[in-house]
């Protein structure tokens, strides 16, 4: 018996009590829980190699089910830490970093050693942990940051870095040699590989790709492309092609600008607001000159495998057809065709069972506005160009990866980042369409509902 891991794992927790801090709105575990929790410190498929890859046989099976029920009185203790951590962060009016990202490694060593809190008796312990998170990054703040680049003094020198970086990009007038067909196959090999055991996962051409510099080939020709498939048109820009990037005074989560946009400070910003185990990350003064460097960059990124893994990246995002066709660049250049690889074909074809696009079908079939119409044209606006918001969170991981020195190194972890965004970006879908139902449900009177 042959069972997909994930399908394995969500079953297992959903048979365990006591995990919803941890869990989403299905029930399931949530990724970061996977990420952060199960995976590093109850599963650990390194050690246990029968519980890792993607599907597990009847002794992977068993062996995942064991570790979790052995560990789910931690696991329920974790959930609890966790929950005390967040009711006094919302007292202390903390608002940096993500809870879960910041916490869950923390609340799982509490419930390690301490077992499962009462809220009176361990709350002082809980006041510990978030003082240690978040006063002790090793000056990795962003207030330290806005110090940093506020300074006027040390804002132009940025400034004058930026624009020397920038007359130094690696321009060039002979043509860029042709990536498509090999980053086709690789995409091929790749998906290819996930769907039979032993079959070529393309490294060969991966690393034919890397020797080539495919990926700051690509990333040049966006700086210069006015026609057709520009930055623009993919979603990395508001202008018509990337500008040199400011150095910026300040950043809010809500309002980043499109990832070939931000500025020095914004792009700074997201990683210290957004990442963990901030200590280990360069200096704010390292960090910012870094980023001068890598924002003039081809592709805004230093690493060739990570400009590789988004040139791959928009191979794919160029057919991805959600509503089951791909649609052409505003001068009429065409997009991939639908199902050109078997990325495409286990991409698009996940997505186009998804409900929420279904529906959008059906409205765009009918065209009537019915009651579901409203809260689906804020999705049906990225369906219509869905390799904009893939590509754009494409961008945000790599950047993170880049940051921290973390390269693609083969095929298969190439495919992961690229078939996870894709995930990604349809659960971000599906809770947004969910959200605006049930916005609209709590206003609706009974008679309305009832009608």
């Amino acid at each position: 018996m042959r069972r997909p891991r994930a399908a394995v794992l969500d079953e297992v927790w959903r048979g365990l009590d006591g995990l919803a801090p941890l869990s989403g709105p299905r029930g399931g575990p949530l990724r970061r829980t996977v990420k952060l929790v199960l995976d590093p410190l109850v599963i650990r498929p390194v050690q246990y190699p029968a519980c890792a890859g993607p599907v597990l046989d009847a002794d992977g099976i068993a062996l995942l089910t064991a570790r979790l029920h052995a560990a789910a009185d931690d696991l329920r203790a974790t959930a609890a830490w966790f929950t005390l951590l967040k009711q006094v962060r919302r007292a202390s009016k903390i608002t940096e970093g993500n809870p879960q990202d910041l916490y869950f490694q923390r609340c799982f060593e509490l419930a390690a050693t301490r077992g499962a809190p009462e809220p009176l008796r361990d709350r002082p312990a809980a006041e510990a942990a978030l003082r240690e998170i978040h006063d002790n990054p090793a000056g990795r703040t962003v207030a330290v940051l806005r110090a940093h680049l506020t300074d006027p003094a040390r804002a132009a020198e940025v400034a004058a870095l930026l624009a020397t970086a920038w007359a130094r990009r690696p321009l060039t007038d002979e043509p860029t040699p042709g990536h498509a067909a090999a980053l086709h196959a690789l995409l091929d090999a790749c998906a290819a590989a996930r769907l039979t055991d032993g079959a070529d996962n393309g490294l060969a051409t991966f690393d034919d790709l890397l020797d080539a510099h495919a990926g700051t080939h690509a990333g040049i020709e966006l700086w210069q492309v006015v026609t057709g498939w520009t930055a623009a048109e993919l979603g990395f820009t508001a202008r018509p092609v990337p500008q040199q990037p400011a150095v910026g005074s300040s950043a809010a989560t809500a309002q980043l600008g499109l990832p070939l946009d931000r500025t020095v400070y914004e792009r700074v910003f997201t990683v210290l607001q957004g990442g963990t185990e901030r200590a280990d990350l360069p200096t704010v003064p390292e960090l910012v000159a870094a980023e001068v460097a890598r924002s003039c960059a081809p592709l805004a990124l230093l690493d060739e495998s990570l400009r590789l893994t988004a040139t791959a990246g928009i191979a794919l995002a160029l057919g991805l057809a959600p509503a089951g066709a791909t649609r052409p660049a505003p001068d009429g250049t065409p997009g991939t065709e639908p199902d050109a690889t078997a990325a495409h074909r286990i991409v698009n074809g996940r997505w186009q069972r998804e409900a929420y696009v279904l529906a959008a079908r059906r409205l765009s079939v009918a065209g009537a506005p019915g009651p579901d119409a409203e809260p689906l044209a804020a999705i049906a606006a990225d369906l219509s160009r869905p390799w904009r918001p893939y590509l754009r969170r494409l961008w945000v991981r790599l950047h993170g990866r880049d940051v921290r020195a973390a390269p693609v190194y083969d095929p298969d972890e190439l495919w992961d980042l690229l078939d996870g965004v894709a995930r990604s970006v349809m659960l971000d879908h599906r809770m947004r369409v969910k959200q605006m139902l049930s916005a609209r449900a709590e206003l609706e009177t009974p008679a309305q509902r009832a009608g």
